[in-house]
């Protein structure tokens, strides 16, 4: 099968979920073409992969430049120049409307569209008044429609008022990459932390809704018990004020800012501890690779969280914004090796029976499928 990707290429969630599933799209055997105003974060080179940079013209005329208009427009030209079979949008807007209208543009082939629903395409940008009107156009005329938890699923229909049934295929990661890896084979295992210090770690693209503010407070309260450091991966629009609350607490020697990185595996493997306490999150995609990585997880009781983080087997959960309760979890876990350990297994497990590449990639494939109609 041809199957076009259209997605974000920057770091986040659903622009490293489309990357993946592409790569393991193009290992199956089927051929990949990445639509996207850059390169995608984590796409790695293979022969079935292939990019098409969408180059967005300045005209004087446009107080902004038109990327709308340029995106439809690449969306035809590689239907039309590959002969796709179908398009992955991944974000209701612009995504799906694009490849919407650009399908529209194509003359005498048939071809699949899936919309894939990440979060804050629905609960940001989406309900926003400004676009809320082609949101709900873009969802309701997308012939195939996934969301990547239920929560997530069952939101879109009761913002949007949509009766459509929204299937639910999961986040995934490959578990034979993401896996801890040995200690001798880590050589930043004694840069960012000493042998009696825990670590504790997170992962975002530091927006406003990720609450890393709260971290810095939760880890000040936490090292004060524990002797531990604070890795922070990752780069965004809060960063500098995060670096300032850092600052402001006295924790430049306890804080480390890595910025963002590509391969997360080697810092997760020295971790003991990741916190993620975002205000929402439909998924987070960072909660199953620490997982897989046998690293417990301290997340906030929203959106689709629950149905990847069982409390008190894989980590704990605690309301947004109460950092007394994530201290106290967090000081729990960091001063429990056995609890630890028993939490880090026991989430390794739960990725693979429910979170792997293996399990996930042919839900999607089977979706193409009943989408086109049984074509390949």
């Amino acid at each position: 099968m041809k199957i076009g990707i259209v997605c974000f290429p920057s770091y986040g969630g659903s622009g490293v979920l489309a990357t993946e599933l592409g790569w393991h799209l193009a290992n199956l055997g089927h051929q990949v073409h990445f639509i996207s105003y850059d390169q995608p974060f984590r796409l790695k080179f293979h022969e079935n992969i292939f990019y098409h940079p969408v180059n967005t013209p300045h005209y004087d005329l446009f107080p902004f430049p038109p990327y709308y208009l340029a995106l439809v427009n690449k969306i035809a030209q590689v239907v039309e120049e590959e002969e796709l079979d179908l398009i992955h949008a991944h974000y209701a807007v612009p995504h799906a409307l694009a490849c919407q209208q650009a399908l529209a543009m194509v003359v005498g082939k048939e071809v699949g569209l899936v919309t894939t629903l990440h979060g804050t395409d629905i609960t940001l940008v989406g309900n926003n008044e400004s676009f809320f009107r082609t949101t709900r156009y873009a969802i309701i005329n997308s012939p195939g429609l996934t969301a990547v938890s239920r929560d997530l699923a069952k939101l879109t229909r009761e913002v949007f008022n949509i009766e459509r049934p929204i299937p639910c295929i999961h986040n995934f990661v490959d578990t034979r990459e993401y896996q801890r890896m040995k200690p001798e084979n880590i050589p930043c295992r004694l840069r960012y932390r000493s042998k009696e210090e825990k670590l504790i770690i997170h992962i975002s693209n530091f927006r406003g809704v990720k609450r890393v503010e709260d971290l810095i407070e939760v880890f000040d309260r936490v090292q004060k018990k524990v002797l531990a450091r604070l890795l922070l991966v990752g780069d965004g629009p809060t960063r500098d004020s995060v670096a300032a609350r850092v600052r402001e607490k006295g924790l430049e020697n306890r804080v480390v800012f890595l910025g963002a990185q590509d391969n997360v595996v080697p810092l997760l493997s020295i971790a003991d501890l990741l916190i993620l306490p975002s205000e929402k999150e439909a998924f987070g995609l960072v909660n199953i690779e620490a997982m897989a990585c046998e690293v417990p997880v301290l997340a906030t009781e929203v959106g689709g969280i629950p149905e990847v983080v069982v409390h008190g087997e894989t980590g704990f959960l605690a309301p947004v914004g109460d950092i007394k309760k994530m201290t106290e979890l967090a000081t729990q876990i960091l001063e429990n090796p056995d609890l630890q350990k028993k939490m880090g297994l026991a989430g390794r497990q739960r990725v693979i029976d429910n979170f792997s590449s293996d399990r996930i990639v042919p839900l999607y494939l089977d979706y193409y499928q009943e989408i086109k109609g049984g074509k390949n």
